[in-house]
């Protein structure tokens, strides 16, 4: 008798303990509701002054300058194109204007090389975007850097095609939007 009165003490004590969690996940459910409204109605706005009529966050937009986050290099080379620094522009005045949006920039090279020159390679690419970002109005404390040097290719062949497509620097966005 002992045995069950102790059982059923326990399965009440883990049935509250249930109760309170499933309480408090809808409690910050309904706190993060008005945030993520001013997030996205801050993108909405964005995108209203870009001219375009998308209604989602100008990141996703496959018309904004934002949606090209990928940036070739020549080889051996960490110099971005004037074209690309346009494009890096509109990414930092997005960063500026959302102060809690992070970015991680990861640096890439194609095989040739070491593989330590390599990683020092990424690093200067990504590098080069950091610095036009904060150049641009991006905070230091928005970015990460990382180098995967040859180690994460996109292109798996041994020609001048591949390694054009492996020498880049990818912008990811990982904060909150």
């Amino acid at each position: 008798m002992h045995r069950i009165l102790t059982l059923i003490v326990l399965l009440a004590f883990v049935a509250a303990i249930a109760g309170c969690a499933s309480k408090s996940a809808k409690e910050e459910e309904t706190a993060a509701a008005p945030a993520e409204q001013q997030a996205a109605d801050a993108d909405q706005t964005y995108g209203a002054e870009l001219g375009g009529a998308f209604a989602g966050s100008p990141i996703d937009d496959p018309a904004s300058p934002l949606s090209k986050r990928v940036f070739y290099f020549e080889f051996d080379s960490n110099e971005l194109s004037s074209e690309d620094r346009e494009i890096i522009k509109a990414h930092a005045q997005y960063l500026a204007q959302n102060p809690g949006t992070s970015i991680v920039l990861e640096g890439h090279a194609d095989e040739r090389g070491t593989r330590e020159y390599n990683m020092a390679l990424g690093e200067r690419r990504a590098k080069s975007v950091l610095q036009l970002l904060v150049l641009q109005g991006a905070s230091n404390d928005q970015v990460q850097t990382i180098s995967f040097g040859e180690e994460r290719p996109v292109a798996l062949g041994h020609d001048e095609s591949a390694w054009r497509l492996n020498r880049r620097a990818e912008l990811l966005y990982s904060g909150s939007q």
